[in-house]
């Protein structure tokens, strides 16, 4: 028989204005029916005369709240006296006070994490404050059985901190809303829901994953609620009703499914780059000889006099840009590129660079004009420096390769075309991100997204789809070998390469006869040119490309 579900009401700060806030839930009861229980966030009691008078009377028996009512305990000094301490009590029938930090669970096997006030800055804690010790006090116990799964509820005063990423943006300020002990928290107890409130806003986030995609067993996701303050004159949401089955009883199929919106976990940011992170306290940049120096001119006559919206490049001998940052005094900085161990073809600064190739140079990437390309247009995206996968670049070189993805759609979609990316970050030793043009009217998306698919399960691959709102760090860890695609809806094709993957995959889907039809452009060995041939294509492409060319400079 199927477990009948608990009903729940879930409210903001009431702030000392019971009568409001039972008035309102009397009147959902009776157009919805009964509900089992409330849960009250943020600051339940107010600071004035007014609400201590309203108090009173429900203290005194004289009113009664008209639903089981579970409260968390002060945020702030002026209503920490209203507590009788850390330990939960009945304050008056009907309302009760969880305590400080603690797990409350229902008749029906319902389990609620809960941890009341705000985070402590110092030791010995204010009467208002959780500390380190209360949090690891309430995850211990629950996280060190076999059998922990993650919590129905979490009820916190304050919102976790970064709750926010991967996600739509709630209207609070973000520099200064949250505790980053309270996002730690949510991450270990995995809660189906969390209750938060304080910041007079309502949010309520995109329902988040609790396991890595392909690496770990489906999980459960959570979903982040914040409400607003009771009888709020904008009328921002305050309450929250739903229905839930307690975890325990629920069949595990059913409970790890994924909603379509779903996204990452706030929580489990990759890390940033290491060069950002493993900082020296001292530089020995002065004490290096001056690297030799590459000029790349850009310009239509190479060696020729500029035109008017003509444009230079100077890079470093190491691969760094010229003017790109400034120190303190105003004076320019290079910026250092990650460099290679050995020969490189494709760090730009390195001789071996093809560079009369190169349409156009970026801070941290160019595009450059693909060597047996499969069609005229057929291009690469690379950074400046070296880098072996997309899933190991520092966040500003992603920002400038979406840029980059974005110019050439809109160039590509002036031509009647459409863009497919794809990378196969597997015995190659730099990334190159291919992005090869489709005519609009010799395939639809959906005959691509098919050709790819079907033509791997001819070699015995299979193509996962990516979710929506999913970064390709959380699937591929640095160092995983993989093959991606990237269609021109957003949709995304990823296998994790194990043992001899071919090589000319990507070429051979598109140039096969359901796309291009160009067979026999698939290996690009079939498709070289001459110098002087190369030369010319780069330079029609170079001026064909310029005005979409973000890095242009007048």
């Amino acid at each position: 028989m199927e477990e009948k579900p608990t009903r729940v009401l879930a409210c903001g700060d009431v702030g000392g204005q019971l009568n409001a806030v039972f008035s309102r839930v009397q009147s959902i009861q009776k157009k919805t029916g009964q509900f089992d229980l409330l849960l009250c966030v943020g600051e339940f009691f107010g600071t004035t005369p007014e609400a201590e008078a309203e108090w009173q009377l429900y203290k005194t028996g004289a009113k009664k709240a008209p639903i089981h009512t579970y409260v968390l305990g002060a945020a702030s000094q002026e209503t920490a006296k209203k507590f009788p301490g850390a330990d939960g009590c009945e304050l008056a029938e009907n309302i009760t006070y969880l305590g400080r930090r603690g797990v409350f669970t229902g008749v029906s096997g319902l389990q609620i994490a809960y941890v009341s006030g705000r985070e402590a800055p110092q030791e010995p804690a204010p009467a208002h404050c959780f500390t380190a010790k209360d949090l690891s006090a309430l995850v211990a116990p629950l996280t060190s059985s076999s059998k922990f799964r993650g919590v129905d509820i979490l009820l916190t005063s304050q919102w976790p901190r970064g709750v926010w990423h991967y996600a739509n943006n709630p209207e609070v300020n973000t520099k200064f809303c949250g505790s980053s002990s309270v996002a730690n928290l949510a991450d270990k107890l995995k809660p189906r829901y969390h209750f938060a409130a304080l910041e007079g806003a309502h949010y309520e986030r995109l329902p988040y994953r609790n396991h890595l995609i392909l690496q770990e067993n489906a999980q459960h996701v959570s979903r982040f609620i914040a409400l607003a303050t009771a009888n709020n004159p904008a009328k921002k949401k305050y309450l929250y009703a739903f229905n839930i089955v307690p975890m325990k009883s629920m069949d595990p199929s059913e409970m790890v499914k994924q909603p379509k919106d779903v996204t990452e976990n706030p929580y489990r940011r990759a890390t940033k780059d290491k060069t950002e992170t493993l900082k020296t306290g001292f530089s020995v940049a002065e004490e290096e000889e001056p690297a030799p120096q590459f000029f790349f001119d850009l310009s239509k006559n190479q060696g020729g006099p500029h035109r008017g919206r003509g444009r230079k490049r100077h890079l470093d001998g190491d691969g760094r840009g010229r003017g790109q940052q400034h120190d303190g005094d105003g004076h320019q900085q290079p910026r250092r590129h990650p460099q290679p161990t050995g020969p490189c073809w494709f760090c730009l600064a390195s001789p071996q660079v093809e560079k009369h190739l190169v349409i156009s140079i970026g801070s941290h990437c160019y595009l450059a004009v693909a060597k047996g390309g499969l069609t005229p247009h057929h291009v690469l995206i690379l950074p400046i420096g070296h880098y072996q996968s997309v899933v190991e670049l520092s966040s500003e070189v992603v920002e400038e390769m979406e840029k980059y993805k974005s110019a050439l759609t809109s160039f590509y979609k002036s031509k009647g075309e459409r863009c497919v990316v794809f990378e196969r970050n597997y015995r190659s030793q730099h990334l190159q991100l291919q992005v090869v043009p489709v005519p609009l009217d010799r395939c639809t998306t959906d005959d691509i997204k098919d050709a790819f698919t079907v033509q791997a399960q001819e070699q015995q691959m299979e193509l996962m789809e990516i979710p929506e709102h999913t970064e390709l760090k959380q699937i591929a860890p640095p160092g995983t070998p993989y093959f991606y695609v990237e269609l021109d809806s957003g949709e995304k094709l990823f296998y994790r390469i194990r043992k001899n993957f071919p090589l000319q995959f990507g070429r051979e889907v598109l140039a096969s006869e359901a796309l291009l039809n160009i067979p026999t452009r698939a290996d690009w060995k079939e498709c070289k040119q001459s110098r002087e041939e190369e030369e010319a294509s780069c330079q029609r492409l170079r001026d064909d490309f310029q005005p979409y060319d973000f890095a242009w400079e007048d």
